[in-house]
């Protein structure tokens, strides 16, 4: 597939040499299980880029599913990445399986990664390390095979520097970096994306 066609089957626009250059490393690590750190401002199309990565990779018959991070709170976060068996805690009236599980043999883009508690950080790295997992209340360990695509608006270098990100699970994510420049810094694209 060539760079263009690869463009138009996602949905991304844009004929700058920034978006050529991002396309490009898009088209090299797709087909690798490696995991894929996205920055970019809020509305850059950080989404738009991991669905590429999904799209062109080695599990894209099954749907990539999507977590917003920054929009769980704090107190069900695990529940809903690594899911929970009945009633593991008040309100778990039927077991339930997470991200992870639903995830297994495909795609799993977690967006805002740097809104993640510390706490939870600390099993996020270990699923990710180990490719296992424990739902709460369970008594047993949950193996998975799911690739790692994360993106985030902050730095999350001063994230670790601030200790409010685990330096082990930002080097774990960073494998591979792309920043997304907002159009600001990429005024060639204005005029194809007004059409």
């Amino acid at each position: 597939m060539i760079r263009e066609e690869f463009k138009s089957k996602n949905g991304i626009i844009g004929k700058s040499k920034e978006i050529n250059d991002l396309v490009d490393i898009i088209m090299q690590v797709a087909q690798s299980d490696i995991s894929v750190l996205i920055y970019g401002e809020s509305g850059v199309g950080k989404e738009v880029f991991a669905k590429g990565i999904h799209s062109f990779s080695n599990r894209a018959n099954k749907p990539m599913i999507s977590v917003n991070c920054g929009a769980i709170p704090e107190g069900i976060i695990e529940s809903e990445l690594f899911g929970h068996k009945k009633g593991s805690f008040t309100g778990a009236v039927e077991s339930r399986k997470g991200y992870f599980e639903i995830a297994d043999h495909s795609t799993l883009f977690l967006d805002e990664i740097g809104e993640l508690p510390l706490t939870t950080q600390v099993k996020l790295l270990r699923a990710i390390e180990t490719n296992e997992f424990m739902k709460l209340g369970a008594e047993t360990v949950s193996k998975v095979d799911v690739r790692i695509i994360a993106a985030t608006n902050k730095d999350l270098q001063k994230e670790v520097d601030s200790r409010r990100f685990r330096e082990d699970l930002y080097f774990r994510l960073k494998a591979v970096s792309l920043t997304i420049p907002p159009l600001r810094k990429r005024k060639y694209d204005i005029e194809e994306l007004a059409k």
